[in-house]
């Protein structure tokens, strides 16, 4: 068992859970089927909590204390969840001027900028990877976000397999807007990616957000997918960068959805802990220590990942090679299912 879902909280834990599934998959509907919903979702609710989120940095920077003790500054305030936010947001726009023509948008050149966007994406993880590793090589260490994490080889097995992820991504010209104009395609973006790609950011959620990732390793993952694999062939990335951006937005705002408190409590029923935290409780865990870890479910996901990252690289490299094509520069995946309907709707 990955996390501790189970007893008399499990029906929230799995109902919880379930809920974002079902909340991102209409809300990414919602996003990508016309102008207005994308507007909404990405131009006016980001330009409102910016506001927001510079309102609070002054107010904390100022010690005011409706700022300092509010729950953004408190579990969310770190590097990486801007980071992600604001790049994955860069992700959202970039592919909308792709599939509606805007500006430079509908320009040739352009084309590789969603492979661009999501290798930073990926590194932004990768580096944290690495960062929690240096920071507690099998030691507890707090972060400044208040959550216990435990560093370990899981996350620099899981660190390069990012970066392996990265060189898996082929075809970075071949992108295209839909016939019907509501989605950006990436036809040679297929099944094998999409599942490599998921293996690897499960696993650093279940490594570097370990109280989250209950929502944000397998909600927020699935939803997407399940987009991509039943209706929206050829549109995975584009369904990744509007759940993940909606998640982010959301999270950002009211962490307490998914927090944990150090005393074992938790501000919702359906709050859920991996198994690295080994009783399902934070109590007794201290700087340095060891106790109360158990580092096993992590190994084994960021193992998993690093293998299927290094199997399909191997897999686009055998492909490239046989066929005497650039990966990068041309489709490596024509003669599957997916692919063949993925191309079916480019515009």
């Amino acid at each position: 068992m990955l996390f501790h879902v189970y007893g008399d909280l499990a029906i929230y834990q799995w109902l919880a859970m379930l809920g974002v599934l079902v909340g991102l998959i209409l809300l990414n509907e919602f996003a990508r089927k016309t102008k207005f919903g994308g507007a909404i979702t990405f131009f006016v609710v980001p330009a409102l909590l910016t506001c927001y989120f510079v309102a609070l940095q002054i107010g904390n920077a100022m010690g005011a204390q409706w700022a300092t003790e509010n729950q953004t500054i408190v579990y969310m305030n770190g590097w990486f969840h801007y980071a992600k936010l604001y790049a994955a947001l860069t992700g959202c726009i970039g592919f909308m001027m792709i599939k509606y023509g805007w500006g430079i948008g509908k320009q040739h050149w352009f084309k590789p900028f969603p492979f661009v966007i999501v290798a930073i994406n990926i590194l932004i993880a990768v580096v944290s990877d690495f960062e929690t590793a240096c920071k507690g090589w099998y030691t507890w260490f707090l972060s400044n976000e208040d959550v216990w994490l435990y560093g370990g080889w899981h996350n620099v097995m899981n660190g390069i397999a990012g970066i392996l992820n990265i060189f898996c991504m082929t075809a970075w010209w071949s992108v295209y807007s839909s016939k019907d104009k509501t989605d950006m395609l990436w036809p040679d973006m297929t099944w094998v990616y999409i599942l490599v790609y998921d293996v690897w950011n499960f696993a650093y959620t279940y490594n570097c957000l370990p109280t989250h990732s209950w929502f944000c390793g397998i909600a927020l993952l699935l939803a997407p997918t399940i987009a991509a694999v039943c209706w929206n062939k050829g549109g995975w990335i584009q369904n990744r960068a509007n759940t993940l951006t909606i998640w982010c937005m959301f999270a950002q705002v009211y962490p307490l959805f998914q927090v944990t408190f150090s005393d074992g409590t938790a501000p919702c029923k359906w709050a859920t802990l991996p198994t690295l935290y080994a009783d399902g409780t934070l109590n007794g865990i201290v700087e340095g220590g060891s106790a109360n870890a158990d580092p096993t479910a992590m190994t084994v996901v960021s193992a998993a990942a690093l293998i299927v990252n290094v199997i399909a690289l191997a897999y686009i490299i055998y492909q490239s090679k046989k066929r005497h094509i650039n990966p990068y520069k041309e489709d490596v995946f024509v003669d599957q299912k997916y692919y063949k309907d993925a191309a079916a709707r480019m515009a």
